[in-house]
């Protein structure tokens, strides 16, 4: 691993400065559009700070009285040292905003899913995971004692073919699946996957880190965009992206839901989120709920940064949203891209093989509802010039002339 590294920093170093692209230092966040990074001011299009909330003025302000009101952490998991007034004010208003009857929070949206999928599917049961799911939901299969199925990437039909044969054999099927999957930007085709759910008698559980905030007529995410929330039976996303802050949750309305408590260790043995992230977040839920203006801005900026690198001609995801990765066949130029757009002041993700789909390289970025035209329009420059000038790109007269060939 260390000499892939090694290659893989030689490769995308075209100068002294190159930068680590997996030890990136930002000296100063100057808010969720810029920062500093070795001295130069670079704008953020990797963050997933899609609604702009980490520097929003209340949030900040009901943190900082929650660090003097009830102290900087809680020291312990809520079954041993006791549960806050705050935890469960959201988790309230968490349910009333999804519209459900219980939540459970978790430390973080990685604990989430590895606390949530052993709890619920036991030795005689059976997970079907997208094939191109998270990491976590991976772990938290390993973690389960469930007997654990992939099926093809958004293939409502592949999913259909596994369940049938499944059909006669006992215990529950829980299929898993993700809102906006977080390397492409891509979304489930999940009222087939409804369709399919509801004839052979499965469980749903979708995933909605990366569609919380950005999807739907409330932001309450696919399933809502969809029309399919009664369909699902569980709903698991985190408060890192469009709320600004650190931690997960897995919402349902199931009977007895708060027996998984007691039920899922990541839960059970981790210290519960201090009473400042909880405070932060519970302002960034009222601010979605207040100003539904931000989804709408965060979805004319995705559709401005999409637009303009597709009219450049690069190779992107299928499906416009925040998420915006262009495809690269080749790990080394990947580097040497992502870290000329890092010289010109463009800091995005780099995301390769095995994490990616189809094991692409990619150019990751995220967009926010806090750039602004000007800061996109800078970005689709920046990138579509190192794309002329790595030969990513083909000029447009070239184009011009091959088509007319």
């Amino acid at each position: 691993m260390k000499r892939a590294r090694a290659q893989l920093l030689d490769a995308g170093s075209t100068d002294s400065d190159a930068q680590d692209p997996f030890d990136v230092r930002f000296e100063t966040i100057l808010g969720p559009a810029e920062a500093v990074l070795a001295g130069r001011k670079v704008l953020l299009f990797g963050t997933n700070n899609y609604l702009g909330l980490t520097f929003d003025a209340g949030c900040i302000e009901q943190a900082v009285a929650a660090v003097r009101g009830d102290g900087t952490g809680t020291t312990g998991s809520r079954i041993a040292n006791g549960t806050y007034g705050s935890h469960a004010r959201l988790e309230r208003k968490l349910a009333q905003f999804l519209g459900r009857r219980d939540v459970m929070l978790f430390t973080t949206g990685y604990q989430a899913n590895v606390g949530i999928l052993p709890a619920l599917a036991g030795a005689d049961d059976y997970l079907l995971l997208d094939a191109d799911s998270h990491a976590s939901i991976y772990d938290g299969a390993k973690l389960s004692d469930a007997s654990v199925t992939r099926f093809r990437h958004n293939d409502p039909d592949d999913l259909y073919r596994r369940l049938r044969f499944l059909a006669d054999r006992p215990g529950d099927k829980l299929i898993v699946v993700e809102g906006i999957y977080s390397m492409l930007g891509d979304m489930a085709p999940l009222r087939e996957l409804v369709a399919v759910k509801r004839e052979t008698g499965a469980f749903l559980l979708v995933d909605e880190a990366h569609s919380l905030g950005v999807l739907g007529a409330h932001g309450r995410g696919l399933a809502e965009a969809t029309g399919t929330e009664g369909d699902v039976d569980f709903v698991v996303g985190t408060f890192s992206k469009s709320l600004g802050g650190i931690g997960g949750f897995c919402a349902s309305d199931l009977p007895d839901f708060d027996m998984l408590r007691l039920a899922s260790r990541a839960y059970m043995f981790t210290a519960s989120l201090p009473p400042a992230v909880i405070a932060g977040v519970t302002q960034a839920l009222e601010t979605l709920e207040r100003r539904p203006e931000l989804c709408a801005d965060l979805a004319r900026n995705a559709a401005h940064l999409y637009e303009g690198l597709a009219a450049a001609g690069f190779a992107l995801g299928p499906t416009i949203s925040p998420i915006i990765s262009i495809r690269l066949n080749d790990t080394g130029l990947a580097a040497a891209f992502w870290n000329r757009l890092l010289q010109v002041g463009i800091y995005v993700n780099l995301a390769l093989p095995p994490a990616t789909p189809e094991r692409q390289s990619l150019l990751r970025t995220s967009v926010s509802a806090a750039h602004t035209p000007a800061q996109i329009d800078q970005a689709i420059g920046a990138m579509t010039s190192i794309g002329l000038e790595l030969g990513v790109l083909q000029d447009p007269s070239e184009r011009y002339f091959s088509a007319a060939q």
